[in-house]
């Protein structure tokens, strides 16, 4: 089951729309959410490489920590307000029983402090990067690549979702980023009320066909359809498409197959899918 979900937050404005997807999830799963706020610590603020006298060094420390204690009591209130609006328990007193909440400060880099925490959830909810305003990438990498958990990435939208992970497609072609997904994702599966296995059928060879994959997920109790489509290069965008058509609210893949900056420059399906989504993908690699 999913019992832990890790937002990670710091006051850009996204945390809104990434706690209201995992709190579609919590519902379903009865989950506890976690979302920690990454406070900046007062060394990472200092000009590098610059010499500061002692006394302005204490001055600017001494704000740093009014600035961040002001944007810590803002944005609990602020999260805190919305959490009751999405109906989590922030109690303590039912986590197990009902989709709860809890909030947390951690002084460090945002990255650092995903590292960590993330490792001991079972799912991280991060926002779709904006690259146009270098927004969010640095977190999903972190999330995806120094975790070892299935990271949510969740676009922006004008409404929370209503459900979430109900009705699910899962990306396959037989790789190895795709198996790892597969594992990561048995709980989403397994709460599901619908699965359609997404395949171009050109990738997967002997063993690892999608036919193969639904026998599989048989052997678990897991039933699943398959749903075959034609794309080459733009692979990743017709998966999004796909899913979509068939009514998905979220998608599961593999991610990264061949490494994140080569896929960031020279483009790949899985960069397509961060690029381009519209609609929740959990990604693994």
């Amino acid at each position: 089951m999913i019992r832990k979900i890790l937002v990670p937050v710091r006051g850009d404005g996204k945390g809104d729309n990434v706690l209201a997807h995992a709190a579609a999830i919590a519902h379903r799963h009865t989950s506890h959410v976690v979302v920690v706020h990454c406070r900046p610590r007062p060394q990472d603020l200092m000009p590098y490489g610059i010499y500061i006298p002692d006394f302005l060094r204490k001055q600017l420390v001494e704000q740093s920590y009014k600035l961040a204690d002001q944007e810590e009591a803002g944005l609990r209130d602020e999260l805190r307000t919305l959490a009751l609006k999405l109906n989590l328990d922030d109690s303590g007193n039912k986590i197990g029983k009902v989709a709860s909440v809890e909030f947390v400060e951690e002084a460090g880099r945002q990255v650092d402090v995903i590292k960590r925490r993330g490792r001991l959830a079972d799912v991280i909810a991060v926002a779709k990067p904006d690259r146009d305003r270098n927004l969010g990438a640095n977190t999903l990498k972190a999330a995806l690549f120094h975790s070892g958990r299935p990271v949510l990435m969740c676009p922006p939208r004008a409404t929370p979702p209503e459900s979430l992970s109900a009705k699910v497609t899962i990306a396959w072609n037989g790789s190895a980023e795709a198996a790892q997904a597969l594992s990561r994702c048995k709980s989403i599966l397994r709460g599901a009320d619908t699965i359609w296995a997404l395949s171009n059928g050109t990738d997967a060879g002997p063993g690892t066909s999608v036919d193969d994959l639904i026998s599989y997920l048989k052997l678990h109790d897991i039933k699943a359809t398959v749903e075959k489509f034609s794309a080459s290069e733009k692979a990743g965008r017709e998966l999004l498409r796909v899913s979509a058509g068939l009514g998905a609210d979220m998608m599961i893949m593999g991610a990264y197959g061949d490494s994140h900056e080569r896929e960031t420059i020279f483009g790949g399906n899985s960069q397509a899918v961060v690029d381009t989504a519209t609609m929740p993908v959990l990604l693994n690699h």
